[in-house]
């Protein structure tokens, strides 16, 4: 190359310094030019031949970096070196000798091996430091070299971003911080571009301005930090922000995005307006809220306002909580005019929302009269309620003690009463058009009468020689008063409600009164009445069997037969009615044994109307007598 350059200015040269071919200008020129010339080829100056492009190699981070070195002849082979070269400075990093390699002391000595026949040199590890040009070089049989430029990529880590804290004003004029974006661990560094709802933000003077900066790691990778400033109108209080890192890879260009943001804009309320919760019809009773709602951010100071309906003057309402109205519970002085009013404290402007009408419907108390309605038997007695609301009413009757409708009107008409009529009566005034809307009023039909007793006759079973506690309910208008025909040791009387009674005495059970049972007498002016009281005894006790008794199992269903209706077998005075067994609360029952039970023997019941006192049974040492009440 350089012959075939250099020749023709040689000719030149020849041709110019010839006897009488030229003056004395043209033989300076000629000299001088004879000077480079020679200089050039004296000295070999380097970089006159252009050095040839690097071979490229792109790996990952990581990854093994296969350096190929493809020279003329295979013998070259045998003699190999290698160089990594900075500024044009080589340093030597590994050689080959008769096909076997060794690594040069230094940063790659432990990174190097041979592959193949000698004709790549692998380094593993690869990372950022190892960017660089690697030159092979042979010298036998003629000198010969090869570059190779090392590429190196990691992909970075995916971004995150990160809102600015304070939130943008409107009011602000100059771009304010929006959100930071990092992208960390990339190689080489990725480029960020910024997007607001999908579309990609530039540069813009006063407007938009991107702030980008980065960090070397330790290992040579890269942390971009980029943060975006911007001037926001209220319009963008919904606007997505997200921002996206570009990078190269071996296999490539990828791209990765973070994920969508929105920034807290603040901007002046143009509109105030109030809310009411619940929605709907309002009722006495309800928890009701009135709320401030503005259009602006952040939300201004609020007060709200209820018109006097005397004075026709908006009186502020007291709340706590800004721009909230608690009504709990709603009450029908809470029903009139409301409005709202808006304050921003960043310049002072003062809004107002239109008045809204609050109405809280209501039902009033309930009347009935007469208040305290009362009749003779017989006769016949009219109630009648009343109450007041806002909306259109209707009644109805219940009894108070099944919850049965009687009558829908305000008026409730009881005929011919009896004594069953006695007790509570509810009215119930509501609102058909507000569900859950409604008063009642209990009363308490009385009627006059003589005393009437919750039982005609009863029956105890007692023990002698205890303390046995008896008691007598009875009812009527005027309230009886009880009275027994005996002294106990303790008598005392309690009131069950304004026409019952209850009497409770304490008495000893003597021989005396297992004969004559006691009477408990309820009296009022209007009559008088009695309730018998008997006295049983029980006890448990051992009974000799008769001589049919010990006939054995095979008499067992004829003894029992006979034992049921035996007299000498029952407790004192219950002998004398066993064959009472169909008069209600008295008789013995006779159980026989069932299949596959031979030899036990059968077990007879004493009962007080359903339910078992005693017990006895056939045993092999004669009958016992067992409380089963327990």
């Amino acid at each position: 190359m350089e012959q075939s350059l250099w020749e023709p200015r040689a000719a030149h040269l020849a041709l110019a310094l010839r006897p009488g071919s030229m003056g004395l200008p043209r033989l300076v020129c000629a000299f001088v030019l004879a000077l480079c010339y020679c200089g050039r080829r004296a000295s070999g100056v380097p970089g006159e031949a252009e050095q040839p492009t690097p071979e490229l190699v792109e790996v990952e981070v990581g990854s093994t970096a296969l350096l190929r070195c493809p020279l003329d002849a295979p013998g070259n082979l045998s003699h190999v070196d290698w160089f990594v070269v900075h500024k044009e400075k080589r340093t030597p990093i590994f050689h080959v000798r008769q096909g076997q390699g060794q690594s040069e002391p230094g940063e790659y000595q432990h990174r190097l091996s041979l592959q193949g026949p000698g004709t790549a040199l692998a380094v593993a590890q690869v990372g950022p430091h190892d960017e660089r040009v690697f030159l092979c070089q042979s010298r036998r049989p003629r000198s010969q070299e090869h570059r190779i430029q090392l590429r190196v990529y990691k992909a970075p880590e995916e971004p995150t971003i990160q809102i600015s804290s304070k939130g943008i004003s409107v009011y602000s004029q100059e771009p304010q911080e929006v959100a930071t974006c990092m992208g960390r661990n990339g190689y080489p560094l990725p480029q960020v571009v910024w997007y607001k709802n999908r579309q990609a933000l530039k540069e813009e003077k006063n407007r938009i301005h991107i702030q980008s900066s980065q960090i070397v790691e330790s290992n040579g990778l890269y942390t971009l930090q980029s943060i975006l400033k911007a001037q926001l109108v209220k319009e963008d209080k919904d606007a997505q922000f997200y921002c996206e890192l570009s990078y190269r890879l071996p296999s490539g260009n990828h791209m990765k995005e973070s994920r969508e943001v929105t920034v807290p804009v603040f901007y002046p309320a143009e509109r105030v307006w109030l809310e009411v919760e619940p929605v709907g019809m309002l009722k006495e009773g309800d928890h009701v809220e009135i709320r401030c709602l503005t259009d602006g951010n952040p939300a201004p100071h609020f007060t709200i306002s209820k018109k006097n309906p005397n004075t026709k003057e908006m009186e502020e309402q007291e709340t706590p909580d800004n721009g909230i109205l608690v009504l709990d519970p709603a009450q029908k002085q809470h029903s009139g005019d409301y409005q709202c009013q808006s304050l921003d404290l960043e310049d002072m402007t003062s809004l107002s929302s239109e008045t809204q009408e609050l109405l809280v419907n209501y039902v009033s108390d309930v009347e009935v009269s007469p208040a305290v309605p009362e009749g003779q038997e017989g006769s016949s007695l009219t109630l009648t309620c009343k109450a007041e609301s806002n909306q259109d009413l209707e009644f109805q009757w219940l009894r108070e003690k099944t919850g049965q409708v009687l009558q829908e009107g305000s008026t409730l008409q009881l005929l011919d009463l009896k004594r069953e009529a006695e007790g509570g009566y509810r009215c119930m005034a509501y609102v058909p058009s507000v569900p859950g809307l409604n008063r009642t009023q209990l009363v308490n039909v009385v009627i006059f009468g003589p005393p009437w007793m919750a039982v005609r006759e009863k029956r105890v079973w007692v023990k002698e020689d205890t303390v046995q506690n008896l008691t007598c309910e009875a009812s009527g208008h005027p309230r009886p008063v009880i009275s027994w025909n005996v002294k106990g040791m303790e008598s005392k009387q309690e009131e069950l409600d304004p026409q019952r009674v209850l009497g409770t005495l304490s008495v000893l059970v003597t021989p005396e009164l297992l004969e004559t049972g006691v009477q408990c007498t309820a009296s009022n002016s209007l009559g008088r009445n009695t309730t018998t009281i008997f006295l049983t005894q029980v006890g448990l006790s051992t009974l000799t069997p008769d001589s049919r008794t010990a006939a054995g199992p095979s008499t067992s269903h004829s003894q029992s037969q006979s034992s049921c209706q035996s007299q000498q077998h029952l407790p004192r005075k219950k002998a004398a009615r066993a064959g009472e067994q169909g008069r209600g609360h008295r008789g013995c029952d006779c159980v026989h044994p069932g299949p596959g039970s031979a030899g036990r023997r059968p077990l007879f019941l004493l009962q007080e109307g359903q339910a078992a006192l005693w017990a006895v049974r056939q045993t092999g040492d004669g009958e016992k007598y067992i409380d089963v009440r327990h």
